[in-house]
């Protein structure tokens, strides 16, 4: 960040106790931000630990899986109330606005997966149950 006002992208426009400082983006900052949005694009092969334990999860019992399941969905419930309330105080089409939006629906869609694989790994148990099989096989 230090860098960006010597370039002219950005201006110091309020310092704050313990050299904390709040930044305003020039004309030029500005021009290259949108510059920068347009020319590139995201990239989409990040390693995700969530994933890599969705994928590893089979080498758990069930019990324990259907457990991490339903407090990973307990989890994400907390951390989407958490943007709830802040997305009732952001100004609509804002900087934060669209980010706090995608991260609910990220989150929703997280904690739908997480109930819905306990909910497959619950019925897989009761099904291997009733047809007297081994639950943990």
């Amino acid at each position: 960040m230090a860098r960006a006002p010597a370039d002219g992208l950005l201006t110091v426009e309020e310092e704050g106790p313990r050299g904390r400082k709040t930044y305003a983006i020039t004309e030029a900052g500005a021009a290259e931000l949108r510059q920068w949005l347009i020319r590139t694009r995201p990239e989409q092969r990040v390693r995700n630990e969530a994933s890599l334990r969705a994928f590893l999860l089979p080498t758990l019992p069930r019990d324990k899986a259907v457990e991490l399941l339903l407090e990973e969905a307990r989890t994400v419930e907390a951390r989407a109330a958490e943007l709830e309330a802040l997305r009732c105080r952001v100004v609509e089409s804002s900087f934060g606005h669209f980010a706090i939006e995608r991260g609910i629906r990220h989150l929703a869609a997280s904690r739908d997966w997480a109930l819905w694989a306990a909910d497959r790994l619950q019925k897989s148990e009761e099904a291997r149950t009733e047809n007297g099989t081994d639950p943990n096989g």
